[in-house]
């Protein structure tokens, strides 16, 4: 029972069991909305779309080994480095065995590989050697070169959110655009195809 403040004594009424536990559970609410609000701006808009720091610089300073044992048309399929990423248009791609989105988009990275004026390069991400052949072997091969990047030091030098994504790189050995995501018909035709072809344009 609630006890009325006093006139005598000025003591304070007790606090009613239901206000007591409103009083402790404030705390608990107040970081649950602040968690909502965070996780609605972090997951809001198109992650697509997101802007990349390294947009018109030049590609990070890199080595990567070949996959060991991958062959295409009979011949042992290279790695690349940095070096080779200068004086034609390249297109690289993120990618792993493990990763589902990558198995979506792989139909139209071999499409893409049939067209003409650029390079087509797989960054293996975080990979099992053996996995990676098989799915390549599987899916086709549409790597000029395919490199491994085991620990995926060299995906955090470009920026990777995660896999897939795919990089336009100029004439210039610059950054030129990125792609966020998988690849799908709607994408490759209104954002990659249109990158690759200002690329080739030198603009």
């Amino acid at each position: 029972m609630n006890t009325p403040l006093s006139p005598d004594t000025g003591s304070t009424p007790t606090t009613k069991p239901g206000r007591r536990r409103l009083l402790v559970l404030l705390p608990l609410i107040a970081f649950l909305a602040l968690a909502a609000l965070f996780y609605g701006r972090l997951f809001s808009g198109d992650p697509s779309r997101l802007p990349s720091a390294l947009i018109g610089h030049e590609v990070p300073t890199f080595s990567l080994a070949p996959l060991e044992g991958l062959t295409r048309e009979g011949a042992p399929v290279p790695g690349f480095s940095s070096q080779e990423l200068k004086g034609g248009v390249t297109v690289l791609n993120v990618f792993a065995s493990w990763c589902a989105p990558c198995r979506d988009e792989h139909p139209f990275l071999v499409e893409l590989s049939k067209l003409p004026g650029f390079r087509l390069v797989g960054l293996n991400y975080k990979d099992d050697s053996e996995n990676a052949r098989r799915f390549l072997g599987r899916f086709g091969n549409p790597y000029a070169a395919v490199g491994v990047d085991p620990k995926g030091r060299a995906a955090i030098d470009w920026g990777v959110y995660g896999v897939p994504e795919t990089f336009v790189i100029g004439k210039d050995g610059r950054i030129a655009y990125k792609y966020v995501g998988p690849i799908d018909e709607q994408g490759l035709r209104e954002r990659l195809l249109p990158a690759i072809e200002k690329a080739e344009a030198g603009s």
